[in-house]
């Protein structure tokens, strides 16, 4: 009986230990991802986008815990995003090469915690950033595989807006690059790409247009569900507000009745004391 009691015993403090050991590696852990987001936040904080930050970043994201990845990747896409905005605010009248140089180390960031929002958006810029100065710098010129690429990836996140301003812009790149070759007697056969850039452009617009339709027809099942429930609910309005006039009335007629009652009650004394 004492082996049984004592084996028990044992077991329960097993079992107590196991379940304490994760509560503890987590605790333990928490200090360590702080001094890591801090040591990240200062690299950017000292102007250093380059790999050894990125390595930071990677290591902050390793967590064996999934709730705390969870919160540690919210917390770094709020960091990054105001980081972003600061840092692209003070760089505006700086080089085109670190301009480009730090929207690179922001787009692989932000792709390495999952933000392809901000990763997509980011690479938009610096593609815009690149045609804008090359004409004054032609080695910065983007070809139309790239917004092509881009438009591809754009699509597959469902950033349609985005995905066909970019086939917009493959698509000039191809026209300039006719011209190009016009001029340098070179043949080449645009007509595959083309119909590719258009097949792409017109799945995108049917792909919004599907979408608006859809947001139209669900807010319209919505104002009609609310004007339902309105209507429905107006008879018992009417109702609760007819009631309480009604009790109402009645609590003043008793009380217009007791005073009557209590009149004629005075009266009645009143006499009987002149009589007597």
């Amino acid at each position: 009986m004492k082996k049984k009691k004592r084996l028990e015993t044992a077991q329960l403090h097993a079992m107590n230990s196991d379940l304490a050991k994760p509560m503890m590696d987590s605790q333990q852990q928490a200090p360590v991802l702080e001094s890591e987001i801090e040591a990240f936040h200062k690299q950017i904080h000292n102007g250093r986008f380059n790999d050894e930050t990125l390595g930071i970043l990677e290591t902050v994201l390793v967590s064996k815990d999934v709730k705390s990845s969870i919160e540690v990747r919210s917390n770094l896409r709020e960091l990054l995003r105001s980081e972003s905005l600061s840092v692209i605010r003070q760089i505006s009248q700086k080089t085109v090469e670190l301009k480009l140089s730090i929207l690179e180390f922001f787009v692989r960031a932000f792709a390495l915690i999952g933000d392809i929002e901000r990763c997509l958006a980011l690479r938009y810029e610096a593609l815009l950033l690149r045609e804008l100065k090359s004409t004054t710098y032609q080695w910065l010129q983007v070809s139309y595989l790239e917004w092509l690429t881009f438009a591809e990836q754009s699509t597959d996140n469902g950033f349609n807006a985005i995905a066909g301003q970019a086939c917009d812009n493959a698509l000039l790149c191809l026209q300039r690059n006719n011209r190009a070759n016009l001029k340098a007697d070179k043949g080449f056969d645009d007509t595959p790409v083309r119909e590719r850039i258009k097949r792409l452009k017109d799945y995108v617009v049917t792909s919004a247009a599907s979408r608006s339709a859809v947001q139209a027809q669900t807010a319209g099942y919505l104002k009609k569900k609310l004007i339902q429930k309105t209507k429905s609910h107006s008879p018992l309005c009417k109702e609760s507000v007819a009631s309480t006039m009604f009790r109402n009335g009645i609590k003043k007629r008793n009380v217009r009745k007791l005073h009557e009652h209590q009149a004629c009650s005075r009266f009645l004394m009143d006499q009987t004391s002149i009589q007597i």
